[in-house]
Parts: structure tokens; C-alpha cells; sequence
């Protein structure tokens, strides 16, 4: 399996550090970035709770719907990765490149899932 900081080949064309996705759907990236910002004022609504000492319980039901927001955010990352980079790197790159991009979906699918 390949190690955290192994990186494979994306299919869509980069593999470098500091590399950008180009098969960005503008209508999933738009939708991310409007939860995102929806999630950072959850965030700053969670953290005002526990300035003015708010109950434990209700603090809890917010860090569990932001923590669900997020988890929205990594799924539509995970498809756009899985319908463009994965599928491409995987029918289209050398068997190396292949068993890569098989490592690295797994470790994502891994850290996903915790």
C-alpha cells in the first residue's frame, strides 16, 4: 500500500506537488464552497456556545451536524475524484500507475471512514 506521502498519478493530468485537479465541476465546486462557508458559521456558532458556557448536550448536537457537513463536502470530493482522476488514471495509465491510484483510493476510503 502506498504511504501517506506517496502521491498517485492523477488521470486527469497532474501528479505534481502542488498539484491542481482540472476535471473540477464548477456546479460541485460551487456547491462545496457554499456548505463550506455554511460549516464555518456553524463552527463560529459552536465555538460562541462554549464562550457563554452553553449545555453540554446541545453544544454536542452542533459539533455532530458540522462534523455531517463535512462528511457531505469529502463525498462530493470523493465522486469527483472517482469519476475523473481515479477512472481516467486507472484505463487509461500503466499498471504502476493503476496499483497507485488503487493504494490511494484505499487510504482515502480508510481516513474517510473513521
Amino acid at each position: 500500500m502506498a504511504k501517506d506521502t506517496e502521491v498517485a498519478a492523477c488521470g486527469c493530468g497532474t501528479g505534481e506537488p502542488g498539484r491542481k485537479a482540472i476535471g473540477v465541476d464548477q456546479e460541485i465546486k460551487a456547491s462545496n464552497l457554499k456548505r463550506l462557508r455554511r460549516i464555518e458559521g456553524q463552527i463560529r456558532g459552536i465555538q460562541k456556545m462554549v464562550e457563554e458556557d452553553r449545555y453540554c448536550a446541545d453544544i454536542m448536537i452542533q459539533v455532530s451536524a458540522a462534523q455531517e457537513a463535512l462528511r457531505t463536502v469529502g463525498r462530493a470530493l470523493m465522486r469527483n475524484h472517482l469519476t475523473h482522476c481515479a477512472s481516467q488514471a486507472i484505463s487509461s495509465g500503466t499498471p504502476e500507475e493503476a496499483g497507485a491510484m488503487y493504494d490511494e483510493l484505499l487510504n482515502l476510503i480508510y481516513k474517510h471512514s473513521r
